[in-house]
């Protein structure tokens, strides 16, 4: 696994520590980053849920993301998103939550320009963490949050004020784009 784009490209990432774990593809990052595209990030303050390896946020600091915030529960994939952020020159640009996503959410301070999600396929309720990142307000409006899932998984149009876009499948996985807006 490799970061994609930006002053990073080409810097290999360490694998997952916990067997099972099913990192980001090339594919389905790069194109996260096509969806975004080059605007969106230039300073912005990033969060990535269920981090980990990291490579997402990794990715958004390599293509000029001024912060990132990364939240796992798993202690082994925490010092896994740290080594990578080591590697790729991240670290001082970055903060690693070792804690559920559902508590880390009450915490956070945003708000964020870009919140990206790729949750284990067999976390099916993506809803209430939704929910939650719109009533802690952690998106600035015009911000942008996108979900990666398997293709089994259907979304709602609207979670509050994030508002579906864009959804795209690649084979198995499924990404959908909510811009945070007030509601009317």
């Amino acid at each position: 696994m490799r970061v994609t784009g930006g002053t990073a490209r080409g810097r290999r990432l360490a694998a997952p520590a916990i067997a099972g774990a099913r990192p980001t593809s090339d594919l389905v990052r790069s194109a996260v980053f096509n969806i975004l595209g080059p605007h969106i990030l230039p300073e912005a303050r990033v969060l990535d849920l269920f981090a980990g390896t990291g490579s997402l946020g990794i990715e958004a600091l390599s293509r000029g993301a001024a912060w990132a915030d990364f939240v796992e529960m798993s202690s082994k994939q925490c010092s896994v998103i740290r080594t990578n952020l080591e590697t790729t020159g991240f670290g001082d640009r970055a903060q690693v939550l070792c804690r559920r996503v559902e508590r880390a959410v009450g915490v956070l301070a945003g708000p964020y320009r870009v919140v990206l999600m790729d949750p284990p396929y067999r976390l099916e309720e993506l809803g209430p963490v939704l929910e939650a990142i719109d009533e802690q307000e952690l998106v600035e409006d015009g911000g942008k949050v996108v979900v990666g899932h398997s293709k089994r998984v259907t979304l709602e149009l609207s979670y509050g004020g994030l508002l579906r876009g864009e959804s795209r499948r690649y084979g198995d996985s499924a990404l959908d784009v909510f811009t945070a807006g007030p509601v009317l």
